[in-house]
């Protein structure tokens, strides 16, 4: 059971998406020298809908990209999504950052730059546009976009019913039923009876003669 358990974790996260989307070196002067570090800004996404980023630091490149990968991971979130784009227009003041992201018809494409684009790219969207206002910064940007895609509510479809002139034309009112219903009656009993309207003649004729005699 636990050899099952683990299978089923790798599965799943092996059918991620990491994509690295900055990285830089930072140096820092000591008094034995210079210290050098590197940190990566890295975005993590299955293309249905969930993404999380990460920042991760260390001595070397590649201890740094699985420490973001690890923080992204534990951070994802889920984007309500409507006909494949963004329910709503959001924008987002983040630090020095102003973020603008609107819905889009299909075939349109992701018409948004920078860390906006592979995000929303790794979250399976495919069909938005936006715009960065202010700061340059990388870091920032990809924070802006999270807390955007955080305040993003789902979209109800409310379906209308027909109103009730369309109703009438399609179906009988009761009344109109019941009426169809009494004159098929009395015209069952008019022409049901043929005998009894010729008995009435007969007797009609019979009393004639007898007056005339």
């Amino acid at each position: 059971m636990v050899n099952d358990n683990i299978n089923n974790k790798n599965v799943s996260e092996n059918k991620l998406d990491e994509r690295v989307l900055y990285l830089r070196r930072v140096s820092k002067k000591t008094t034995g020298g210079s210290h050098v570090s590197f940190s990566a800004l890295v975005a993590v996404g299955d293309g249905k809908g969930r993404v999380g980023i990460g920042i991760g630091r260390g001595l070397e490149v590649p201890p740094a990209i699985q420490k973001a990968i690890t923080q992204a991971k534990k951070r994802m979130i889920l984007i309500p999504f409507f006909n494949d784009t963004l329910p709503h227009e959001i924008k987002l003041k983040y630090k020095s950052s102003i973020l603008l992201i609107k819905p889009a018809p299909p075939g349109t494409g992701l018409k948004v730059g920078g860390v906006v684009r592979s995000v929303l790219d790794i979250a399976g969207l495919n069909n938005a546009s936006g715009k960065i206002i202010g700061t340059r910064n990388q870091i920032t940007n990809a924070y802006a976009v999270m807390n955007a895609l955080k305040k993003l509510k789902p979209r109800i479809v409310v379906v209308k019913k027909e109103s009730s002139k369309e109703l009438d034309k399609h179906t009988e009112s009761p009344s109109e039923i019941q009426l169809d219903k009494v004159e098929n009656k009395g015209n069952s009993k008019k022409t049901s009876n043929p005998k009894n309207s010729d008995s009435k003649n007969i007797k009609t004729e019979l009393k004639a003669k007898k007056n005339s005699k």
